[in-house]
């Protein structure tokens, strides 16, 4: 299947406006689902159904949302939202599109440098526009896979969802606790596209991994222990652990046991 940049980490990927992507997403997967049996299975999150997957997207736009509206500065001590959610599944899909508005509001009225808590590694207002971009594109192609369609996912998105889940990986223990399994002694991992020049190389130390800083173009197999290679669009439905490894989309070089002790503990 072909399917904004942190500081410390030397990358820039092209600008992706987040609120306004968030939209696109939403309409994407709204397109997809609303004539759809919610009972369909989806092979990308076991044991949901399309429901599931609709009330959670949905959920989590609105949460998020919320967290934007109040300008949290600590972590919540509860999920609690109201989430307006229909009584009746047949209610679902109008609910998601509406929640996508929900979110427009709380961006437009939220100054995306404002200093607010999130979990991950910028700790700004603007980290919940892009979380909510990468939680919604993922989903919405959860939901196009789960229908038997192909997904198709904007490059330039794809290149900053990468970057996004490589960034904050390393702050994703508490909601996913195997990522602290991904120690090594100072092993790496480069990902490379093949549609561009992007390279991201990850460094696994005693006490933890992160990524290291890279210039576009650099080959990443001739510094790492271990890279893999794919179109940015499948690269990231790889490290969300949509694709496995070892399918014919990626060429891999190097290590095949670091690359599996990677993928076994790094999906979220």
């Amino acid at each position: 299947m072909t399917i904004s940049e942190h500081p410390d980490h030397g990358r820039s990927p092209a600008p992706v406006d987040h609120p306004t992507a968030v939209g696109v997403e939403t309409a994407r997967f709204v397109a997809a689902v609303r004539n759809a049996d919610l009972t369909t299975p989806v092979p990308g999150c076991p044991g949901w159904t399309l429901a599931d997957l609709v009330k959670h997207t949905g959920g989590a736009q609105r949460w998020f949302s919320s967290l934007l509206r109040a300008r949290v500065q600590e972590r919540p001590r509860t999920r609690d939202v109201d989430l307006r959610l229909p009584d009746q599944e047949d209610g679902y899909v109008q609910w998601l599109h509406e929640s996508a508005t929900v979110a427009a509001d709380a961006f437009a009225t939220t100054d995306p440098d404002l200093p607010m808590w999130a979990w991950g590694a910028d700790r700004h207002a603007r980290f919940w526009a892009r979380r909510m971009l990468f939680e919604t594109l993922l989903h919405r192609t959860d939901a196009e896979i789960a229908l038997g369609l192909e997904p198709a996912i904007d490059r330039a998105v794809a290149v900053d969802g990468i970057d996004e889940f490589l960034v904050n990986l390393p702050f994703a223990t508490f909601f996913a606790p195997d990522v602290a399994d991904l120690r090594g002694p100072d092993r790496t991992i480069g990902f490379r596209t093949t549609d561009g020049d992007d390279a991201w190389l990850v460094r696994l130390r005693p006490d933890g991994f992160g990524l290291d800083p890279t210039r576009p173009g650099a080959d990443t197999a001739h510094i790492a222990d271990a890279t893999v290679r794919g179109t940015a669009a499948d690269l990231l439905l790889l490290l969300y652990g949509r694709l496995p490894h070892t399918t014919g989309a990626f060429v891999q070089e190097g290590d095949e046991q670091l690359l599996g002790h990677w993928f076994a503990n790094s999906a979220f």
